[in-house]
């Protein structure tokens, strides 16, 4: 089952990619702002989101819908679709290149902390470039098999990382790179977490980490991540979560995890 979810996750999420990349080549408009003015919803991100929802409906009506922009759905089936219809809303408002379709599929609850991932999607309409992944049969880009970096020292990891929107939070993350970032190769913050966890899947990046995703940030990305060779979690054996999410090769990623504590990752500003 969890292939034919991915087909149906990839043919959804090429469909929602053409159309924000459609409306992109239009101009965007801004429709809100969410947790503050920074934080902005546009108007093809509720496209977006309305067109997913509705495909998934047409394919399998039990199942249950969790996504960023509208009211969640539960399932009669045990699964539920976690959706971000623009991952990189802001890169996507000044037409950076770097946003995506991120659709995953899991099981049971729609929470991080015990949901199981058993397929995800994460396109890229910009590049043209289409993650994809199944529970247990390993991940992909543009249909070719891709793998997570191995065997790469602290001090030579491009590690990836990205920030809140609020003013506060912004700070205290960048407190944490400051102490971080002499320890490592270098530091990217690129605006979509969903490509920097394809990007630690297909070896662009060394490593990810990031403290306060929403479950349709990661959900997709992870499970390609891990199915790619990373290892994915947050701090102390947690799962991946709001709370933390590090992705890296498993000796990586234990070096990381004591970096980042020793850095105050635990600190409490983001609650």
């Amino acid at each position: 089952m969890s292939v034919e979810l991915q087909n149906l996750a990839t043919e959804i999420a090429l469909q929602a990619g053409e159309l924000i990349h459609r409306r992109r080549r239009e101009g965007v408009t801004v429709a809100a702002s969410k947790s503050s003015a920074e934080d902005v919803v546009t108007l093809a991100d509720r496209e977006s989101e309305d067109l997913i929802r509705s495909l998934i409906a047409d394919a399998r009506p039990g199942d249950g819908f969790y996504g960023e922009e509208s009211a969640a759905t539960g399932s009669s089936t045990g699964v539920t679709w976690v959706v971000d219809p623009i991952d990189g809303t802001v890169n996507y408002l000044y037409d950076i290149p770097n946003y995506a379709v991120s659709i995953a599929v899991v099981e049971g609850d729609p929470d991080p902390h015990s949901w199981t991932a058993l397929a995800g999607t994460v396109v890229n309409p910009a590049a043209g470039e289409t993650f994809s992944a199944s529970r247990g049969a390993g991940a992909t880009l543009n249909g070719q098999t891709i793998r997570s970096n191995t065997d790469v020292a602290p001090s030579l990891a491009m590690v990836g990382t990205g920030f809140s929107y609020t003013a506060e939070r912004r700070i205290w993350q960048a407190g944490i790179v400051q102490q971080l970032i002499g320890q490592v190769r270098d530091i990217r913050r690129m605006g979509s977490a969903a490509l920097d966890l394809c990007s630690v899947a297909c070896g662009r990046l060394d490593a990810y980490y990031e403290r306060g995703l929403n479950p349709w940030d990661h959900a997709a990305g992870a499970l390609i991540a891990q199915e790619a060779g990373a290892r994915v979690g947050g701090l102390h054996g947690a799962e991946a979560s709001r709370d933390f999410t590090l992705a890296a090769d498993p000796v990586l990623f234990d070096a990381l995890h004591e970096m980042l504590i020793d850095a105050g990752a635990e600190a409490s500003v983001l609650g």
